[in-house]
This record gives C-alpha cells, sequence and structure tokens, in this order.
C-alpha cells in the first residue's frame, strides 16, 4: 500500500520541477535583456539606477540600512531578496533530507559524492589558474550549479529524459547550493558584531523551541526570520545566511495527519445540511461545515510544504529574474581594452571542463569501488550531458562573484560575471548537444508509451 505522505511529498517535488523549469527559461530570457540594456544607449541609467537608496523607515528606524546607511537597490536586491530566495533553498534542501534524495545514506551518496567533485575539481582548476593574483578571491565562483537553468535546459528534451536523471541533477545541485551556503557563511565575513550575533541565535534557538512545541504559526516564523535576517545583516555575516537557517526550523510536520484529514472530511460530508434548491445562498449550517473543511485541509499541510509551494512563483519570476537583470549586465565595450581576463577564462574553464570532469569522475569512482551505483534509467552517456549542464551556475556563481571582488576591484568582478555568463552558455549548449545525441529518440519513447498501453 502506498503511503499517501510520500505522495504528497512526490507532487511537492513534481510542482518545484515545473516550477524550476519555467523559472530557468525566465532567467535565460532576462539575461539576454540585461546584456542588451547595458550595452544600449540607455547603459549609463541603467547603471546608476542600482546605486538608490532604498528605505523602510517606522519611526527613526530604517529595516534596510547597514550600520546606519541606507542599502542601494543592488544591496537590497542581493543582501535581503536572496535571503528570501536562499530561505527557499533550506526549504528544499529540507524537504529533500526528510523524504527527498537525501533523506537516506544509500540514496544520498551517489549526488553527494558526485556535488563534492563539481565543487574540489572546478576550485582547483580556478586556483592552479589564479594562485597568487588578485584574481585569487574568487575561488569559490565557479562551483556552483543552477537548479532552474539546468533543469530548464533538460527539459528541451521532455519525456526523453529518465525521471531518475532529473533526480539526479536535482539532487546533487541540491548538494552544490550546501556548499555554496558554507563558503558564503565562512568564506565572506568581513567583521563579527557578537552582540548581534547572539541576539540572533537566541531567536534562532526561540524558533526550534517553538518548532518542537507544534506552533504552527507561518507569520509567527516569517515575522521572526526578518528579525533574525536584519540582526545578521548588523552581525557580519551575510544575511543571506538567515534564510537557510531560519527555514531550517520551520516545522515539517502537519498538525492532522492524512488518516485524520480523510476521516473529519467523510464526517463533514456526511453531516452537510441538504442544500435547497429554491435558494442562491448558503444556511449558516452549511457554511460552519465548509469553514471545517477549509480549517482541516489547512492543518493537513505543514508550514514547510506550504511556504514552499507559495514561494516558488515569487522566487522563480520575481526574485531571480531581478537578481539576474541587476547582475547580468556587463558593458561589453569602451573602457581600457578588452573586459575579458585571467578571471574570466579561470571561470570558464572551471565551469565547462571542470565540472564535468569533478561530476563525471567522482560518480565513475563511485561507481566503479562499488560504494553505490547508478539509479535505473541512468548511463555513462546521459550522465556526461548532465555532468556538462552542471556547469551551468549562473545564478550562485554571480552571487559569489559579486562577494569576491564587488567591493573591492570593479574589472574583476566584470571580469568574473562575463566569465559566469560566457561559462553557463557554453555549458549549456554543449550538454544539450551531447544529451541530444544521447538521449532516446521522441519516436522510440512514443512506441514505448503506446506498447505500455
Amino acid at each position: 500500500m502506498s503511503n499517501p505522505i510520500l505522495k504528497t511529498f512526490d507532487y511537492s517535488f513534481l510542482s518545484f520541477l515545473k516550477h524550476r523549469v519555467n523559472g530557468g527559461m525566465v532567467l535565460m530570457v532576462v539575461a539576454v535583456l540585461a546584456m542588451i540594456v547595458a550595452n544600449s544607449p540607455w547603459a549609463e541609467t541603467y547603471h546608476a539606477f542600482w546605486n538608490h537608496p532604498v528605505s523602510l523607515q517606522v519611526g527613526g528606524f530604517n529595516l534596510f540600512s547597514h550600520h546606519g546607511e541606507p542599502l542601494t537597490l543592488m544591496a537590497f536586491i542581493n543582501d535581503a531578496l536572496m535571503a528570501v530566495f536562499f530561505f527557499s533553498v533550506g526549504l528544499e534542501i529540507k524537504r529533500e533530507v526528510l523524504v527527498g534524495e537525501l533523506s537516506s545514506l544509500r540514496q544520498a551518496l551517489l549526488p553527494i559524492i558526485a556535488a563534492v567533485g563539481g565543487m574540489i575539481i572546478p576550485v582547483a582548476i580556478y586556483f592552479a589558474m589564479t594562485s597568487g593574483t588578485p584574481a585569487e578571491g574568487g575561488l569559490a565562483i565557479p562551483m556552483a550549479t543552477d537548479i532552474a537553468f539546468s533543469l530548464g535546459v533538460l527539459s528541451l528534451f521532455g519525456k526523453r529524459v529518465p525521471l531518475s536523471l532529473k533526480i539526479f541533477l536535482t539532487a546533487f545541485a541540491v548538494v552544490d547550493d550546501i556548499g555554496g551556503i558554507l563558503v558564503i557563511a565562512f568564506c565572506y565575513t568581513s567583521h563579527l558584531a557578537g552582540g548581534y550575533l547572539l541576539a540572533a541565535f537566541i531567536i534562532l534557538a526561540i524558533l526550534l523551541i517553538a518548532n518542537r512545541m507544534q506552533v504552527m504559526s507561518r507569520t509567527f516564523y516569517c515575522v521572526s526570520g526578518i528579525v533574525v535576517w536584519y540582526l545578521f545583516l548588523q552581525s557580519g555575516v551575510h544575511a543571506t545566511i538567515a534564510g537557510v537557517l531560519v527555514a531550517f526550523t520551520i516545522p515539517s510536520i502537519p498538525c492532522l495527519n492524512v488518516k485524520k484529514y480523510i476521516t473529519r472530511i467523510r464526517e463533514n460530508i456526511a453531516g452537510f445540511p441538504h442544500f435547497d434548491k429554491s435558494s442562491i445562498l448558503l444556511t449558516p449550517n452549511q457554511i460552519d461545515v465548509l469553514k471545517s473543511i477549509e480549517s482541516a485541509s489547512d492543518k493537513v499541510i505543514s508550514p514547510l510544504q506550504f511556504m514552499e509551494d507559495r514561494m516558488h512563483g515569487m522566487v522563480n519570476y520575481v526574485i531571480m529574474p531581478l537578481f539576474a537583470f541587476a547582475n547580468a549586465g556587463i558593458t561589453l565595450s569602451g573602457g581600457e581594452g578588452d573586459i575579458a581576463g585571467l578571471v574570466t577564462y579561470a571561470v570558464v574553464l572551471g565551469l565547462v571542463l571542470g565540472k564535468f570532469v569533478g561530476i563525471y569522475l567522482f560518480t565513475w569512482l563511485a561507481v566503479r569501488m562499488r560504494i553505490t551505483s547508478l539509479p535505473q534509467g541512468m548511463d555513462w552517456k546521459n550522465v556526461a550531458g548532465v555532468s556538462l549542464l552542471g556547469g551551468i551556475g549562473f545564478t550562485v556563481s554571480l552571487f559569489i562573484a559579486n562577494l569576491s571582488f564587488g567591493a573591492t576591484d570593479e574589472a574583476l568582478l566584470n571580469q568574473a560575471k562575463l566569465g559566469v555568463l560566457g561559462g553557463t552558455i557554453l555549458a549549456g549548449v554543449v550538454g544539450y548537444m551531447v544529451l541530444s545525441f544521447v538521449l532516446p529518440s521522441k519516436k522510440s519513447v512514443l512506441l514505448h508509451d503506446k506498447s505500455m498501453e
């Protein structure tokens, strides 16, 4: 007998997959648009626009401020809106750990090993090329995989892609995100304001206690999360980490289990007062029954699943495109010669070659050494294609590039951005070409589907 809870989580994964794919398509369009605008007659206006101050004033207090100075629009996007993005990532990680590909050691081993290889080799390539130069500070830029972009490319093949391959890509990209989060937390902390950090962790502890006490108020967790974000912003630890930590405190178990929910719904339906055909309005008793059903339906969905589902649209169609539009605009002409430099080549090589070698090699070694095995539906040819798609860094790579060079060297930042965009495009195109040859044809998939009917 199938588990209804697992079915619910399966639906969550499919919903997540759909939003990520569609969001990836939007990102592609927005990134191209940003490049066009940044190299148009409106380029100066485009760059100046992101330096406008942003404020949310409550009396003399400005929530969007850092050490008394209001955040610029660019800083607001990168420090505040991206904290929401990482909150969403944290929810996805928690779901994967609870019931997804990372829920058991056996399931998690292959994507974890693949992700580790996909982080180590690109970093090693970048370090070998930039060691001893100012460019060395961007070491972590090529280690990220953009889930939305990579799934967007994979979706172009439709039913030709086995589900196991989509899950493998999603899982190692999630582990990749964990690696990126740890790098941001430990490597991009300039100073520490202990008081703010202590206050933030006290609130996080309260949230964990509330979770254990089955406090299900989403408003409570959201308001507390905003406070934690502000404290992290002032503490010196990058504020986006607050989003991940708060996500881990969100309750994942609903107040009402599925069995009790079904029983309650049946009781309510059985006791539903008969409807008078002559009346166009519901009776008070009928309204009470419907409210009871609505309340039960709300309680059977955990805050984690509710938030993850509701946030997909905002994150994939508002926050990430806005981030892309603000950060992907690179001026390719003018200035002191060519924008491409050492950082550009190191990032491109890390994303395209490093990611491919790291993911494929570590996966091969894991299977060869019998640590784990390839899931059904996967073979070494499509693993090669997906390993190439792992080089689509974009969102997190651009984010780390800003952290690495945004406050110190604009020239290196532009080189890094160009490398991220160039590497992403190259990895996506080559990965698509490889997969178009190795995946089953549309005809064979259709014949297989007909034979199963």
